[in-house]
């Protein structure tokens, strides 16, 4: 089971309802457009997303999520270091964001492996667990077989 090595941010968030969000990098184009307004329709409601923002539709729903006020939890399939922080240091300062990684911040990159700890760290967080797509037969089809949650599917 992953635990949390490093946060940045405001950690209280974790105590927030968190709906877990993750989605494969390749999408049919009618999910897409759901996966946005799923995205607005959380921000609307100021619901805690956790997700690892880390392909395209996570990176847009991030993009969505953003324009509003609610929590947002990234969770990183790396460390966290220097130039993720500045990034978001608008966001952290303002204590409606926390950064969370369960590798210590010598852990420089990620892969398949780190992604695969990160996502399972997220639903293990998560309250509710929502995934846009799951590629048949890959990485997060696969974990998806392996959880005790339930997951609503866009």
């Amino acid at each position: 089971m992953p635990v949390i090595q490093e946060h940045v941010g405001n950690y209280d968030l974790l105590d927030c309802s968190k709906t877990a969000f993750l989605c494969s990098r390749k999408v049919a184009a009618g999910i897409v457009l759901k996966c946005y307004d799923w995205a607005i329709a959380e921000r609307e409601a100021g619901n805690c997303v956790i997700s690892g923002f880390h392909s395209t539709i996570e990176k847009d729903v991030f993009h969505y999520l953003l324009k509003g006020s609610q929590p947002i939890i990234i969770a990183l399939h790396r460390g966290i270091g220097p130039d993720i922080t500045t990034r978001f240091a608008s966001g952290i300062e303002s204590g409606r964001l926390l950064m969370i990684s369960p590798f210590e911040r010598k852990v420089s990159r990620g892969d398949k492996h780190t992604a695969a700890i990160r996502n399972l760290l997220m639903i293990n967080l998560a309250d509710q667990v929502v995934v846009g797509h799951a590629s048949p037969g890959g990485e997060l089809e696969k974990l998806l077989q392996q959880i005790n949650k339930q997951i609503e599917f866009i």
